[in-house]
């Protein structure tokens, strides 16, 4: 066998046989979802002008906008108040429990729906980071992001645990979720409310006739092959939904750095200026004018900012300087967050940034973390066993629990 062809074997069997970077899609989970949570939580006093009935986008008017582009939104299905506080309710509620990790699969999905209901209802509210997030809540769905650092990572331990002790583990949470969504999909569908775009209709009845399927699989088959066959399926959809989110941040980083080359203001360095006079974007007044009395520094970072954005895509083959190039993105969108008033629009590209992080530096992280909730006092936190990793999980061949069956 030539050492081609080895190479490629060993690449499908990598791609087919695992979900590759466990500990990054986990810190992109945990990133979108507290991004949106804090979001949400942010304006629950203004939810009525921004996507509720006191808006100045008006239900007549995101009801021909919808119309016309077909665009998913729950929040179209009744004008009435209380259904409007409910999904707001539940859009909260699901951000919480994935990014805690409880239910990934069932939350990912209720997750994407809650997000595209609140941003398609009102399309014009955002400030640039809505559209990563719009496009990442819809990759999330396909990636097992549960892992690690989750609750069900721990469950899937404890059931483990359980049956090598002989006890039988029964599951009825995930089947009784799974059988509401199928009656509310149902409903939903026969009332003519999927009636727009086939996308995101496409996506919930797949992922709950996908989730059927593994019952079915793991209930009344002899044998283990179709489990092993629906467990490749799932690890392919998830290195290709990595490998998208990967390309996507690539993408948005090469456009707007390319884009920028092309501005007379940015081959000045005089564009980061014009930003910090504005009232808007200084929620820091005197922040602001610091930066801006200094030419220098103005130049060095409207230059920095460019040179950085159209380097990284090329960086990704040599790990140090993509690291270093990483950290700067970051480091710049803590200061955008800070200086130019922009929190959420940071927090979701350094989700997406996160996505690059070395698994050894998320490895210590995590050990760092569990090490500080040690040395808290009995009876602050609930003591939570220790994480396994997911080569642990293959080994055991109950991986596919953490997340895409009824157990995640």
């Amino acid at each position: 066998m030539s050492r081609f062809t080895l190479a490629v074997s060993r690449g499908i069997a990598r791609v087919t046989g695992s979900a590759l970077g466990p500990y990054q899609t986990a810190v992109i989970r945990i990133g979108f979802a507290a991004t949106w949570l804090l979001f949400l939580l942010r304006e629950v006093p203004h939810r009525h002008e921004l996507y509720g009935p006191d808006g100045p986008w008006g239900w007549d008017l995101a009801e021909q906008l919808v119309g016309q582009n077909g665009a998913f939104t729950a929040l179209l299905w009744s004008d009435g108040q209380l259904w409007f506080e409910t999904v707001y309710a539940l859009g909260v509620l699901s951000s919480l429990l994935l990014m805690l990790g409880w239910r990934t699969r069932t939350m990912s999905v209720l997750f994407m729906a809650g997000v595209l209901s609140l941003q398609n209802r009102s399309v014009f509210m955002g400030d640039g980071g809505d559209n990563v997030l719009h496009l990442m809540c819809i990759y999330l769905v396909f990636t097992r992001c549960g892992q690690v650092w989750s609750l069900d990572a721990r469950r899937a331990r404890r059931t483990r645990e359980a049956r090598a002790r002989g006890e039988r583990v029964t599951d009825r949470t995930g089947p009784l979720l799974w059988g509401v969504f199928g009656l509310v999909l149902t409903v939903v569908t026969a009332a003519g409310r999927m009636d727009g775009d086939w996308l995101v209709p496409a996506l919930l009845w797949g992922a709950w006739v996908a989730q059927c399927l593994w019952w079915f699989a793991g209930r009344l088959t002899r044998t283990g092959e179709p489990r092993i066959m629906l467990d490749v399926i799932a690890s392919i959809l998830h290195n290709g939904a990595l490998f998208v989110i990967m390309a996507e941040a690539c993408l948005i980083y090469a456009t707007a750095g390319w884009y920028k080359i092309q501005g007379s203001r940015w081959q000045d360095g005089t564009a980061v200026y014009y930003p910090l006079q504005l009232e808007y974007f200084s929620p820091w007044p005197a922040l602001a004018d610091l930066m801006s009395a200094s030419g220098t520094i103005v130049m060095l970072v409207t230059y920095g900012t460019v040179i950085v954005q159209v380097a990284f895509p090329f960086t990704l083959l040599n790990r140090r300087v993509k690291n270093v190039l990483l950290t700067a993105m970051i480091i710049e969108h803590a200061v955008i967050a800070v200086v130019l008033g922009l929190p959420f629009f940071s927090l979701a590209m350094i989700a997406a940034d996160a996505v690059f992080l070395p698994t050894s530096f998320l490895r210590r992280l995590g050990g760092l973390t569990a090490r500080a909730r040690g040395r808290l006092p009995r009876g602050v936190l609930p003591k939570v066993p220790a994480q396994r990793t997911p080569d642990t999980a293959d080994q055991h061949g109950d991986t596919e629990q953490t997340h895409v069956g009824f157990t995640a």
